[in-house]
């Protein structure tokens, strides 16, 4: 597709300008996609990039444009109404985008690249980072499912650059569109075990001896599976606890919440974010991930940088992660997952283990890395427009089993 307005030329010497649109905001917001581009513009910033965040205003505090870790936030308008909220917020951002004339508008996710062709239209230059397939989410209609399955065709036809956040997903995007997909995963930031426990006095959970999953309370997610097989498999004394909160309170999030507080030792922690966030799995016994929709998942990985033993679902995303063939269970099966909690929490790693899943995450998903190879992917818009960059990338992320 060729835009009737001509991309602006970049002139020499000058900062790449990059705008980022389909986030809710930042920062410390739960979220893959948040994680993401915080972690992603920051270091573009660093690099040398000037970078705008265009977040949703009603997920930030601070309603008017505002500095943060070297970024440009600009809050502007979304309707707190599930269905409407990221497109009409797209909408927004992209005739904001049209107006300052950035040298990159960088849409992430499908719902938000659906308005990908009029980003093109209005002549900017567009990389899309599919995140996942978001039509496969529990909580979506079918008018909903439908509108991001559109989403996703615009992102990958229209789009002067595409990104996929694993092999999986970028191997599908080709096969299904005829077009390459660069492969640029999550990554994590590898940090020192806190040793402070006061999120874990706070919620009454000992060190080492209670389970945890981190993520937002979405349908996906499967906390009923992960409830029950507690229920069933873990041994005495150990207590599960649940860190996240849903984004818009429905009947998932509500039931989710009366099922923890009715089973002992499962505690809700809420919405957790810095030093709590981190005490809260950097302490934990065992990370369990029963999902049946993924990305790449941050949380998983997060998890493997603090050295826990792991227990994720048998998918593709999670299976891309290259864990040991014990640690994975067929979704939704729960006499295998209680069997797997069970398995876990009698047999703690050793340090040299923990090290060991510490070094290998920590090198495979290296942010300064992943920010670099986004860098040369914006560059070779303008180095070279004709010619799209080596699809494999730089990043020596396993690939999942045929």
């Amino acid at each position: 597709m060729k835009p009737p307005i001509k991309p602006r030329r970049r002139a020499p010497g000058r900062p790449l300008k990059v705008m980022m649109l389909g986030l809710r905001g930042l920062p410390r917001l739960q979220g893959g996609v948040e994680r993401h581009v915080e972690e992603l513009a920051s270091r573009l910033a660093r690099a040398g990039c000037s970078v705008e965040i265009l977040a949703r205003q009603p997920y930030v505090e601070r309603k008017g444009p505002h500095r943060w870790s070297g970024l440009l936030v600009m809050p502007l308008p979304a309707p707190r109404v599930r269905s409407l909220e990221a497109v009409v917020h797209t909408f927004v951002g992209v005739i904001h985008a049209a107006r300052r004339g950035p040298d990159i508008l960088h849409i992430h996710a499908v719902g938000p690249s659906l308005l990908v062709p009029v980003a093109r239209a209005l002549g900017l230059r567009v990389v899309v980072t599919h995140h996942g397939f978001d039509y496969d989410r529990a909580k979506w209609g079918r008018v909903a499912k439908t509108a991001l399955r559109l989403g996703e065709w615009a992102g990958m036809r229209f789009a002067d650059r595409r990104i996929a956040v694993s092999h999986a997903i970028a191997g599908t995007m080709t096969e299904r569109y005829g077009v390459p997909v660069a492969t640029v995963p999550n990554g994590v930031t590898p940090q020192a075990r806190p040793t402070s426990t006061g999120a874990l006095e706070r919620f009454g959970l000992t060190p080492g001896r209670y389970v945890v999953i981190v993520s937002r309370l979405v349908p996906e997610k499967r906390h009923f599976d992960l409830i029950e097989a507690f229920a069933q498999g873990a041994p005495e004394g150990w207590q599960l606890a649940i860190v996240g909160a849903a984004d818009h309170e429905d009947t998932y999030s509500r039931l989710v919440l009366s099922a923890a507080e009715a089973t002992p030792g499962v505690v809700a922690t809420g919405f957790q974010s810095g030093l709590a966030l981190r005490e809260l799995r950097a302490h934990a016994g065992l990370f369990v991930l029963p999902s049946s929709h993924e990305g790449l998942p941050i949380a998983l990985l997060e998890a493997l940088a603090d050295g826990l033993p792991v227990i994720a679902s048998d998918i593709p995303a999670n299976r891309e992660v290259g864990l040991p063939e014990e640690c994975y269970v067929p979704v939704g099966d729960i006499p295998a997952l209680a069997a797997a909690i069970a398995r876990s929490c009698a047999r703690p790693l050793t340090e040299a283990e923990r090290d060991a899943a510490r070094a290998r995450v920590s090198h495979a998903y290296d942010w300064d890395t992943i920010a670099g190879e986004i860098r040369r992917i914006y560059e070779s818009l303008h180095q070279n427009e004709d010619r799209e960059p080596d699809t494999d990338g730089l990043i020596p992320i396993p690939r999942p089993s045929p």
